[in-house]
């Protein structure tokens, strides 16, 4: 049987995130996509230029005719935009709870565009986040989140806790902003207590457009396919950087990341991403 994940989120006309990369990304993990649409953007590597929400109406209407026809595995959802647009869609999902749900809170785009509305950030918190299977935040996300300052591996572990009480089952705090360290740290943990760290190597490039997007696509796509969500997210984590590492280098800006490299890989593990907790 196939398996289905549905992206709620944003286009980029530019192809590098939002819902062409998550789209590419279930594809090329073997999962089909289905979408429904929050906002569109006139996007491109050098930044966004516009940017126009759809119809909170509407992005129910997509929303119930995929999860009324199709037998959805896994959801993720990414730009959001408007607090209407977050609590429509908790609506819209409350009758499915045991669907995993996996939230990349997206607030700001790679060039520095904001993404999110300031009341949407509490309409996140307050009807998407305590039934998320997994949020996926960056640090200056997490730290709009939680209102903590993040600058070292404890300060991550502190805001990862706050998020947790919020009521999110698990928390995945991407680090790679932390400054003058020579990789990237993310750490995992859920309420029930698992928690472990992932190390990768720095890559020195600016085609990172979407990666987000993409590694919490990756997750979305693994779920969907049945693997516990720890499984989910060290296999995206590997996705993801390959993605990185092989990069295309497309645009003048802000480039995408290669969403075929772990495929063409043969879907092998790359020795740069070390895990190296786990308990």
């Amino acid at each position: 049987m196939t398996s289905v994940a549905l992206t709620i989120a944003g286009s980029d006309s530019g192809g590098g995130a939002g819902i062409q990369a998550d789209l590419k990304t279930f594809q090329e993990l073997g999962v089909f996509g289905t979408s429904a649409l929050t906002a569109i953007t006139a996007q491109n590597t050098l930044g966004v230029h516009a940017v126009q929400p759809v119809d909170a109406g509407i992005v129910a209407a997509q929303i119930q005719a995929v999860l009324t026809d199709f037998s959805v595995n896994a959801i993720k959802t990414g730009m959001l935009f408007s607090a209407e647009i977050i609590e429509t869609i908790a609506i819209e999902l409350r009758g499915y709870p045991t669907i995993p749900l996996v939230i990349d809170p997206v607030m700001i785009a790679k060039g520095g565009a904001s993404l999110l509305q300031n009341e949407a950030v509490v309409a996140l918190k307050n009807h998407l986040l305590p039934v998320a299977t997994l949020i996926t935040p960056n640090i200056p996300e997490a730290e709009v989140l939680t209102g903590q300052t993040i600058c070292s591996e404890s300060d991550m572990e502190l805001a990862a806790n706050t998020l947790l009480s919020m009521g999110a089952s698990a928390v995945l705090l991407k680090g790679g902003h932390l400054e003058d360290v020579p990789y990237a740290e993310d750490l995992f943990m859920t309420a029930s207590g698992e928690h472990f760290l992932m190390r990768s190597k720095r890559i020195v490039t600016q085609h990172t457009h979407g990666t987000g997007c993409t590694f919490a696509a990756a997750i979305t796509a693994e779920l969907a396919k049945g693997h516990s969500l720890g499984e989910a997210v060290v296999t995206a984590k590997h996705f993801i950087q390959l993605a990185i590492e092989d990069g295309i280098e497309l645009g003048h800006g802000h480039g995408p990341t290669n969403h075929a490299a772990f495929r063409k890989s043969g879907q092998l593990k790359t020795k740069e991403v070390e895990l190296i907790e786990r308990r």
